[in-house]
């Protein structure tokens, strides 16, 4: 149907739901569009159809580099010739340690091709030195055969590691390298004496295309096995409730990591099945590289656009002075989709208010929810709903499960074919990750956001697996506190851990941002900005005021002078605390959180 207010071809909302005796099953009601065995078969389809159209692009000095369908399958099918002339194949994967870029994908799609899993890394893995283990561990999970880096000399510091010796290296620019490299060209040339026709043959809906490692942020992380029916079942999804993709090819100017899932298999796979073009953005949301993700929407601005809740903020800080950038985003914009955390309604609502302004009408703004072992959607919003938030409903082919307790809080677990069948090497963690029925154990926790009416869509509510028990044995809601506490110290904190297992009260330990540091802040001597100090004691003792139990009210704080380490693990490659390693590593403090005497305490 037509939406009257985005103008957009949707498929509303349509839940089915199944009351059992301890849980619900939540279904869709929208059929399933069908789903291709690999994505060689989009590759074909648009190296025909549409065969000079950009599907590839990058930065090349002043301008940019472009590849169309045609060229791209050309290029993959040479590199899997050269793969498959190596001996590759999907017991032997190959390590992608850069970032995105146009020849990361063609190494990706080409291993896809060939049937030789890829394991594309956080670029930060190898480009920081107390990153290396990530790397190095990395590199002991998977075995790979062969690397690829896009410069040799900018990653000479961990291609010189000893833990690549006998692993291939292939570069873009193989100048600098510390080793011996092969250049990429000569992957370009192919190699004749391949059957290709019959290595990509065996290729298939249960081969592995890609080994995904999960954040870390509870544990070590799992290299998640991802196969051709996970990625291509997901598109096949998303593209069932989201009609309008299907009737005009989608353009992306995009920065989001391809080692994550939301970057490198939502995004990129969603051009490639709708004959879309991706505009690689050399930017991100950050302070030194925001101009660049400035200049290359104004350039070549896109019809969707996607990002996490802090880019969208910048964006809107930026367009409310620079009219080039808001005319250029919002002018052909069919639909923004946020993921990773919720929008803040009023980034929300002014971008609406820009949109209108442009372009007189409303991109369909939704978001989703997924995690990596589901390539990644399970729910999404897929209709116009005017606020942030929701997470959305099933979308089709997806099973959830969920499991409320007495406030109607909910466990999600998920079952489809776009849920893996199991991580990398480690059978133990594999058994343990499903029930008895075959759900995914996710470890989040949703509520409804109407009970009476579950096409309203789904709440995130934090982490069920980050709960735990008070010494009464009350039970505290770890991940949901969590996101309550950063939401009331907006602005004055990077971070918080939750703290409190068998003890008596709720604690928090608080990373505050730099600037409220004086002094190295990795010593005992740091000094953490007083003013600071009573603003956070105000704020916690406002939410300690509205808590109802114990098992909500924050009593007591500590600051820390030292951030969290990316070298000892506290940092996963996302940016997002590893909550077990910090409450290990800093056991010290944990107790003089814990001891009413020291005089760090901040009592509530």
């Amino acid at each position: 149907m037509k939406d009257t207010i985005t103008g957009l071809t949707i498929a509303p909302h349509s839940v089915r739901m199944e009351r059992r005796a301890e849980d619900f099953i939540l279904t869709s009601n929208i059929p399933l569009d069908p789903v291709v065995d690999h994505t060689g078969v989009w590759l074909e389809k648009w190296a025909v159809e549409r065969p000079d159209a950009v599907f590839l692009a990058e930065r090349s000095g002043a301008g940019w580099r472009e590849l169309g369908y045609a060229e791209v399958l050309a290029q993959i099918k040479a590199i899997a010739s050269s793969l498959a002339a190596r001996g590759l194949n999907e017991a032997t994967p190959i390590l992608i340690m850069s970032g995105n870029s146009v020849d990361h994908a063609l190494i990706s799609f080409a291993a896809q091709w060939a049937g030789v899993p890829t394991v594309p890394l956080a670029e930060q893995y190898s480009l920081i030195e107390e990153a290396h283990f990530r790397l190095q561990y990395a590199i002991n999970k998977t075995k790979p055969k062969m690397a690829f880096v896009d410069d040799a000399a900018r990653y000479a510091k961990a291609l010189a590691l000893p833990d690549l010796d006998g692993i291939e290296i292939v570069a873009s620019l193989p100048e600098g390298a510390p080793r011996p490299v092969t250049p990429l060209s000569e992957l370009l040339k192919g190699d004749a004496g391949v059957d290709l026709s019959a290595v990509h043959a065996s290729v298939g809906p249960d081969t592995l295309a890609k080994i995904l490692f999960t954040s870390g942020s509870s544990s070590d992380p799992k290299g998640v096995m991802t196969t051709q029916r996970m990625m291509c079942a997901n598109q096949a999804q998303m593209a069932s409730v989201l009609p309008f993709t299907k009737e005009r090819p989608p353009r992306i100017v995009d920065w989001l990591p391809w080692n994550h899932v939301f970057g490198g298999s939502h995004n990129v796979n969603m051009m490639l099945l709708h004959g879309g073009s991706f505009y690689i953005d050399n930017g991100k949301p950050t302070k030194a590289l925001f101009q660049h993700t400035i200049d290359n929407i104004t350039d070549k601005p896109g019809n969707f656009a996607f990002n996490v809740p802090v880019g969208f903020s910048m964006l809107v800080h930026e367009m409310e002075h620079n009219m080039a950038l808001r005319e250029a985003y919002f002018k052909d914009l069919d639909m923004l989709f946020y993921a990773g955390a919720s929008l803040p309604q009023d980034i929300w609502t002014r971008l609406e208010e820009m949109a209108m302004e442009v372009r007189g009408r409303l991109p369909l703004m939704i978001s989703s929810w997924g995690l990596t072992e589901t390539a990644p959607a399970n729910v999404m919003v897929h209709e116009h709903i005017g606020r942030s938030g929701v997470i959305g409903v099933p979308i089709p082919g997806v099973e959830v499960k969920l499991i409320p307790d007495a406030d109607m809080r909910c466990e999600i677990r998920v079952r489809g074919p776009n849920v893996m069948p199991g991580y990398l090497n480690d059978p133990e963690k594999s058994a343990e990750a499903f029930d008895d029925e075959g759900f995914f154990i996710t470890g989040d926790a949703v509520k409804f956001l109407d009970a009476d009416d579950p096409d309203r869509g789904l709440v995130f509510d934090g982490r069920v697996s980050e709960d735990f028990k008070l010494l009464t044995g009350t039970w505290v809601q770890a991940g949901k506190l969590r996101l309550d506490a950063l939401e009331a110290l907006r602005g004055l904190v990077l971070d918080v851990v939750v703290c409190g297992h068998d003890r008596g009260e709720i604690g928090l330990f608080v990373f505050p941002r730099p600037d409220h540091v004086h002094g190295d802040n990795c010593s005992e001597g740091a000094v953490i900005d007083e003013h600071l100090q009573a603003e956070i004691h105000h704020v916690l003792r406002k939410m300690a005021r509205a808590a109802s139990g114990s098992a909500k009210r924050i009593a007591r704080a500590i600051i820390l002078a030292e951030p969290p380490s990316v070298k000892d693990g506290e940092i996963t490659d996302k940016g997002s605390i590893n909550t077990r390693k910090v409450i290990t590593r800093r056991a010290d403090l944990l107790e003089r959180l814990y001891d009413n005497e020291d005089p760090a305490l901040i009592r509530v």
